[in-house]
């Protein structure tokens, strides 16, 4: 992976957990940044998932059974130990779909139009036009159909907010097929708009859900959320050198956090719901420790699933083609 990849990578998952430490901080506003990281999150899926060989339901059944072990696992543990249970949840949302994760829910969906437009090299240098045309979409749907009386814009659960994380894709997509006019291009101006449309983005962010009087407008707190994805690719970009310069272990424990981001993800609310109120930081260090350890065993158990999930299912195959040709 490019280095700036993993370095964004393990950043996302930070802020998708900080996001969830409501309770745990002395201040929960300090509990924030989790549609930042989600954003961020998508945008890699479209950045790495580029060289696309297979046929659609090869590629597909790949990428679905790379995800779902570890969900699978983590959750028949969760309902074991009574931490989950069926009273609001069926079979279906816990293991199949849309799952108790949202992230799960989003992108086994987009999967399915990104690999159309990644596979073939003319949308592939094409992708503003599609990122226009999923707008667009939002747009009249936003205008004509959404509940704009209150700020929801960017509920997770919700289907409106696919459209975000699809155009996330494609931005990371886009990124990576213009690796080369971003890569080491070191701009000023660009670190100035980051961190101005950061700012912006926070304070719309309180505003809009503060004030009900102007929720008619929250589709401009995801616009500029979306141009801010726009400067983190590209000002990240302009420092893979240094990135790639810094010392071992810091590049190891970026790398490691990345790897991780989905367990960690998985067995995180547990966690901090259970020891929250555990007076600070203490409740932060053991939550964070608990989450890291946990997640790592899930990656192990998960990987080793999905790769002998994967072995079975081809030998499958392989013993049907077999009797086909016999």
């Amino acid at each position: 992976m490019v280095e700036y990849a993993t370095f964004l990578r393990a950043i996302a998952a930070i802020l998708i957990t900080n996001s969830h430490y409501v309770g745990v901080y002395p201040i929960d506003l300090i509990a924030s940044g989790g549609l930042l990281g989600d954003v961020i999150f998508f945008a890699l899926s479209g950045f790495v998932l580029i060289n696309i060989k297979d046929t659609f339901l090869n590629w597909y059944k790949k990428r679905i059974i790379r995800i779902y072990p570890s969900v699978w696992i983590i959750t028949i543990a969760y309902l074991v130990f009574g931490f989950y249970t069926f009273e609001n949840e069926s079979v279906a949302s816990y293991f199949i779909y849309p799952t108790y994760y949202h992230f799960i829910a989003s992108i086994v969906v987009l999967y399915i139009p990104y690999y159309f437009i990644a596979k073939n090299e003319y949308f592939r240098n094409r992708i503003p036009v599609f990122m226009l045309g999923t707008f667009i979409i939002q747009l009249i749907i936003y205008v004509f159909f959404y509940d704009k009386t209150y700020y929801h814009i960017d509920t997770v659960k919700e289907p409106m907010i696919r459209f975000l994380f699809f155009q996330s894709m494609l931005i990371g997509l886009y990124f990576r097929v213009n690796h080369e006019r971003y890569l080491n291009k070191k701009n000023l101006s660009n670190w100035i708009f980051l961190i101005s449309s950061l700012v912006i983005y926070f304070i719309t962010k309180l505003a809009f859900s503060r004030n009900e009087d102007i929720s008619h407008f929250q589709i401009i707190n995801q616009t500029i959320l979306f141009i801010t994805l726009y400067f983190v690719f590209k000002c990240f970009a302009s420092i893979d050198g240094q990135l790639v310069k810094l010392p071992k272990i810091v590049k190891s424990v970026a790398a490691f956090i990345s790897q991780i981001t989905l367990q960690i993800y998985a067995v995180q609310y547990v966690i901090i719901h259970k020891f929250a109120t555990i007076v600070f930081p203490l409740n932060w260090l053991i939550i964070t420790s608990l989450i890291v350890i946990s997640a790592y065993i899930l990656y192990l158990a998960g990987n080793k699933s999905s790769d002998y999930i994967l072995r079975f299912i081809d030998g499958v195959l392989v013993k049907l083609n077999k009797k086909e040709v016999a």
